[in-house]
């Protein structure tokens, strides 16, 4: 066993995995920084405008990124269909790692840029203010005051990309770059074999630990404490004066890349099957079974969230604090280890429950649970137990006080909790491929499958539905956390 895995196919696969992470982390970070310090540190014109857009390609799922770009630059693409009157034939090859790299780039670079609109929001401007009463202009103290305080942000939304980039499945199969997510699928499912995939993810498994180690090691033990007490005072803007132009260039070029095309091929290659006659039904299908396994994922996800979190709030221990933590395990795996260890479960010991719905939610509860606790631990950190103490003091029993007063007050956060569950789970895409039912098609496969063929027009319809809906789920989540702010 141990020769299969360390023979030079599993090196590759190392090294593919590891260059891709680097690349698309750093080419996020470099995105990411000027963009959020634009928004928020200057007089950007339209600075509300392109700070929701920087953040909406993160509704897009990666796999319908891959489609995307594979569907405009890739062989029989729009691209090349629009040249060939000037006589080419062939484009430069858009698969490997520079396809996987723009793709990958283009659609997760706002997990850094939303951790880092959050810390410039709550850097104290004396700091800024000091470095610039000492003759530093807005530049050098962008370098050497901002940057060093945003070093905690960086590393947590870069942590963010890095752990995606790893378990990241269908733009990489797609766009056939060979990485650990890539092997080990196409391990299980042509190989009659499995223990050579079982194995893979042991690695894919140790290659996580080995970021998070990496993260926690760099992050250090430094505090980025306020200097003042208030917070309130709004920042002076950097007037951009004659680098607004270019400002405005870069920032139209990002959402153009990440956004406008992605959107813009799709809806393209939909109104070309439209016209060519394909049929919408099975794409009905499909949207109704993946928001009944997503609207199901996330009702049980809520359900086993909301003891956890009640036992972390109001019972702290060590006990509460293991059982929390122990919460978060699946969630730091990536989705095809996770799935691949239920495949091994389900056949081996559990056959009654092996590729049925029950099975495919279990999966998105152990994948997803850490979302819905997140949400309601910090809905019940906001309320009083003196209130649930009031009411049991009145006759009301445990189950009868949750009912009737905790939830109701925590209902925001549960709304929020599985609103996020149902947009991750809608597009998951390793575990459902998996564990699915035969003859279960959901959005997400159905892009896959016929996105995988070369059917651009067939895959349209269900890749604009799925960007619909993570779109709203999105804007739903971002309107309950404004109410809970205000």
């Amino acid at each position: 066993m141990l020769d299969l895995l360390w023979r030079d196919r599993t090196l590759t696969l190392l090294r593919n995995t590891v260059l891709l992470t680097a690349i698309v982390t750093t080419a996020s970070v470099l995105i990411s920084l000027p963009f959020a310090w634009l928004v928020q540190r200057t007089d950007l014109p339209g600075r509300r405008f392109w700070g929701i857009a920087g953040v909406l390609p993160l509704a897009i799922p990666s796999y319908v990124g891959g489609y995307a770009i594979i569907a405009a630059l890739g062989p029989r693409g729009m691209l090349q269909g629009w040249l060939e009157p000037f006589g080419v034939e062939r484009l430069p090859e858009i698969y490997g790692l520079t396809g996987a790299s723009i793709t990958l780039t283009a659609l997760i670079y706002p997990y850094v840029l939303i951790t880092l609109n959050a810390a410039l929001r709550g850097i104290d401007p004396a700091y800024e203010e000091a470095a610039r009463s000492m003759g530093y202009g807005p530049w050098r103290t962008f370098l050497f005051v901002d940057i060093p305080l945003l070093r905690p942000a960086i590393a947590a939304g870069g942590l963010l990309v890095a752990l995606y980039t790893i378990g990241e499945f269908g733009a990489v199969s797609l766009l056939r770059f060979d990485t650990f997510t890539r092997a080990i699928y196409t391990q299980y499912t042509n190989a009659f074999d499995r223990s050579l995939a079982a194995g893979l993810a042991l690695l894919l498994i140790s290659l996580t630990v080995i970021v998070l180690i990496v993260e926690a090691i760099t992050r250090g033990r430094a505090r980025y404490y306020r200097v003042s007490a208030g917070g309130g005072r709004p920042v002076a803007r950097l007037e951009l004066g004659r680098w607004t132009a270019p400002a405005l260039g870069f920032c139209a070029l990002v959402v153009l890349l990440s956004l406008v095309m992605p959107l813009g091929v799709i809806v393209y290659w939909l109104a070309r099957g439209l016209s060519a006659g394909e049929p919408l039904r099975l794409v009905w299908d499909a949207a109704w079974q993946s928001f009944y396994v997503s609207g199901l994922a996330a009702l049980v996800a809520i359900v086993v969230a909301v003891p956890i979190a009640v036992l972390a709030v109001r019972f702290p221990g060590r006990m509460s604090a293991t059982v929390e933590r122990a919460s978060y395990a699946g969630y730091a795996l990536p989705g095809i280890v996770v799935a691949l260890s239920l495949v091994f479960f389900g056949a081996n010991y559990a056959p009654w429950i092996y590729r049925t719905i029950g099975m495919l939610v279990l999966a998105y509860t152990v994948r997803f649970l850490p979302q819905a606790v997140g949400t309601v631990r910090t809905s019940l950190l906001q309320i009083s137990p003196r209130v649930e103490e009031a009411a049991r003091s009145l006759g009301y029993s445990g189950p009868r006080t949750w009912l009737w007063i905790t939830a109701p007050l925590a209902r925001k956060g549960l709304l929020s909790g599985a609103a996020l569950v149902f947009l991750t789970v809608i597009k998951e895409l390793p575990a459902t491929l998996l564990l699915r039912p035969i003859g279960f098609d959901t959005l997400a496969t159905r892009i896959w499958g016929a996105a995988s063929e070369g059917f651009w027009a067939r895959a349209a319809a269900p890749a604009l539905i799925l960007i619909a809906v993570s779109a709203f789920a999105m804007i739903f989540i971002e309107g309950v956390g404004r109410e809970r702010e205000g």
